[in-house]
């Protein structure tokens, strides 16, 4: 027969463990505060200020005013200025920015000759008479960014000429670069990468330190002749060529059963993808050293997955979140390979149109290291 004295009893140990388990009592309270928070203020499926190029080839006072029409709608921000569009495509493949947009130098006529005018003209209702005043080029490798972009086709005309809301005049051409047919698989399976190399090689190596300790191995290291830093490196080595395959069958199959494309080469791929999976076996490290015990590793690793998986640009757009937001996610590992393996399948970018996340994963991957080295020592004192 159930007693609930003995429940009580049982209930009273659980209460007490929890209360003294001072990890596992800050991810109950932690987990849902972030997750709030991340998809409360972080997360914006409604993109503003989306960095963008302006290369305006006319100079006049209606080029500068369709800029100022197009940066007012608050959906692009003009972050960069360049003289050509070969600039422009430049600054696309590095990420620098998400789109540019050309002014050709025949603007005032393509802007007189455009049907929105419709004043009177002979050819006002023939659309197809006319050119777009403008063009668009646009990184499709984000599907969410390319569309927010499309979006403003219209607009600049419909504003000048005070259209109604019902005849949209397609005043730019828009092209689509790396994905033109918005396939949400190009997208997506380069970006998984990411998180699974996230999720396995954080898991993976979070747990190493904690189970020599749970087995009893830990007096057994600290009597041996190797050195701390010399532990650390062989540690992370053998997940290494598991993130590897790891690599090997996801970009695999999804050439394969997806058709994404792989344009970059493999000397590329292989670079970032090492740089990427030694940062996250250095945060594993790291946390491996601050864990008491397997569960806490596993609790500390989904602490660090979350806000990998949604703010580093897999799931929702980078350039939509907060600046205090962005600032947070560029501390990730994750927010960098996103650019990094994106770049390289899908834009086909080289090393150098990369190294600023190259140097930045270097950098982060010697920090990590040497916490977890000295943190080991500590413990080992």
């Amino acid at each position: 027969m159930i007693s609930p004295r003995r429940i009580a009893a049982v209930l009273k140990k659980e209460l007490l463990q929890l209360r003294r388990d001072r990890m596992t009592f800050a991810m109950v309270i932690m987990i849902p505060l972030i997750q709030l928070m991340l998809f409360g203020y972080a997360i914006n499926t409604n993109l503003r200020h989306v960095p963008v190029a302006l290369v305006d080839q006319a100079e006049t006072e209606l080029s500068r005013t369709l800029a100022q029409i197009v940066q007012a709608t608050q959906v692009v921000e003009f972050t960069e200025v360049f003289a050509t569009p070969q600039e422009a495509e430049i600054a696309i493949t590095e990420a620098r920015v998400r789109a540019a947009l050309i002014i050709p130098r025949d603007v005032d006529n393509r802007f007189a000759r455009s049907p929105a005018i419709g004043l009177g003209l002979p050819n006002a209702t023939d659309q197809t008479s006319s050119r777009p005043v403008a063009h668009w080029i646009v990184d499709g490798s984000d599907t969410m960014v390319a569309s927010a972009i499309k979006s403003l086709r219209a607009m600049p005309l419909t504003e000048m000429m005070r259209l109604p809301p019902n005849r949209l005049v397609p005043t730019f051409e828009v092209t689509l670069y790396f994905n033109p047919e918005q396939r949400s698989a190009v997208n997506i399976v380069p970006g998984l990468v990411g998180v699974i190399l996230t999720m396995t090689m954080i898991l993976f190596t979070s747990a190493a330190i904690v189970r020599e300790r749970e087995r009893g191995n830990m007096e057994m290291l600290i009597n041996t002749p190797v050195k701390s830093s010399e532990i650390m490196i062989g540690k992370i080595i053998p997940y290494i060529f598991a993130g590897l395959i790891q690599v090997a069958i996801i970009l695999g199959l999804g050439h394969v059963l997806f058709d994404v494309p792989i344009n970059g080469g493999l000397g590329a791929l292989l670079v970032v993808t090492l740089l990427f999976i030694i940062a996250s076996l250095s945060v594993g490290l790291v946390v491996s050293t601050l864990a008491k015990n397997q569960l806490q590793s596993m609790q500390m690793t989904v602490f660090i997955l979350l806000p990998s998986i949604l703010m580093s640009g897999f799931m929702f757009p980078f350039d939509g979140m907060p600046q205090p937001v962005q600032v947070i996610a560029q501390a990730l590992p994750a927010t960098h390979f996103m650019d990094m393996i994106r770049g390289v399948v899908l834009r086909d970018a080289s090393l150098f149109e990369m190294r600023e996340q190259i140097l930045w994963m270097i950098g982060f991957t010697v920090f990590g290291l040497m916490a977890a080295t000295l943190k080991f020592k500590k413990r080992l004192d």
